[in-house]
């Protein structure tokens, strides 16, 4: 086959090329060349349309795969998409071609709405339904997402065959003025936007305030707690790393007193369901533990059919004997309630779905139908 029909013939199975019109034996409408919405690359510097690289590159143009990248704006969100392109760059060399990959950010329902907290939004996907569109309508390739942002349930047509390696799942305790939760004078103001967060402080520490709505990237936080709007804030350790922020972390809470979110510390990949190109690339990017963990987890979160009004919690984890830990919780938003489970079992993808849902339906049992209304 030659240069100018594998262009063509790659260039055919990409979606949304072309609507409508006749196509010549080259792939392409007799009365004009018809490209992706996205075939403006730039290389060396110089903007080229796909046809100058047909014309002029096509020895170069044949051995790079052009592959679009999906994700939130945040600065946590860019450099997850970030480290997602290092990996593929790093395992596959006709991705590693300036301008192979292209990442695309993409704003979702929950960036754009600030002024109110989460709970008060509702429905599921608020960090992820945008994107998800983009993935389905052929408009990216793939999409990179935090896994606790995640619904239980994913859209049709798409796949999450990937897990990145885990980072910390703790949570970073953040104060100009104190060490430790333990520390910060009765009354003070933490400001936190998760109510797992705000259940656990308040059931350890009642004296303490918490201002909910306390919301934006980790830089406008930090900049909120700098202006004295609050006494201290928490920040999951695992973002403050990749954004190699750690400087700011005054302490780190234990698990055994701030259980972290389910999928916490996780980067999630999703593509096509139908795209077993991409499912291919991002299998060699696969973490399986990691997978695994998440999975119980999020079967846990599953069964109790869990939403941004719940406080709820879980981390699943390998313990010295390779065997499954899991750490489950559910707990009112005020924190005057907090119930928790944990169960051991074999690490391995059965066992640890069938844990994580066990777990969870025992705290329904022990919670009752209207520890969730609220």
């Amino acid at each position: 086959m030659s240069t100018m029909e594998a262009f063509s013939s790659s260039l055919s199975l990409r979606q949304g090329i072309c609507s409508g019109g006749s196509v010549s034996v080259f792939g392409f409408s007799p009365k004009s060349l018809c490209f992706p919405a996205r075939g403006r690359q730039r290389r060396g510097g110089l903007a080229v349309t796909r046809a100058s690289v047909v014309v002029e590159k096509e020895t170069q143009e044949a051995k790079t795969a052009f592959l679009v990248i999906g994700t939130r704006g945040s600065p946590l969100a860019l450099a997850q998409a970030h480290e997602t392109r290092e990996k593929l760059r790093a395992r596959h060399p006709e991705l590693a071609e300036e301008g192979a990959i292209e990442i695309k950010i993409i704003k979702t329902t929950g960036d754009k709405i600030l002024t109110q907290p989460l709970a008060d939004i509702g429905g599921k996907g608020l960090f992820t339904k945008e994107i998800d569109e983009a993935l389905i309508n052929g408009e990216i390739d793939i999409a990179v997402h935090s896994m606790k942002d995640v619904p239980t349930y994913l859209p049709e047509k798409t796949i999450l065959p990937c897990n990145l390696e885990r980072e910390d799942v703790r949570d970073a305790f953040i104060s100009r003025t104190s060490n430790s939760l333990a520390d910060l004078p009765a009354g003070s103001v933490i400001g936190t936007a998760s109510l797992r967060r705000k259940s656990q402080i308040l059931n350890r520490y009642p004296s303490l305030n918490v201002l909910e709505n306390f919301r934006g990237n980790v830089q406008t936080r930090l900049r909120k707690l700098d202006e004295g709007v609050v006494q201290a804030t928490l920040l999951a350790l695992a973002g403050l790393k990749r954004l190699s922020m750690t400087e700011n972390v005054t302490s780190i809470l234990p698990i055994e007193d701030m259980l972290p979110a389910v999928a916490q510390g996780a980067i999630g990949i999703a593509c096509r369901s139908n795209d077993e190109r991409m499912a291919d690339y991002l299998s060699t990017l696969n973490h399986e533990e990691t997978r695994l963990a998440v999975s119980c987890e999020r079967a846990f979160l599953e069964t109790l059919d869990g939403s941004c009004r719940t406080p709820i919690a879980g981390y699943a984890c390998r313990d010295e004997d390779g065997n499954c830990l899991f750490r489950g919780l559910v707990a009112s938003p005020d924190g005057t309630r907090v119930l928790e489970t944990s169960r051991k079992g074999p690490y391995t993808y059965e066992d640890m779905i069938m844990l994580g849902k066990d777990a969870g339906k025992e705290l329904l049992s022990r919670a009752g139908s209207r520890f969730f209304d609220s």
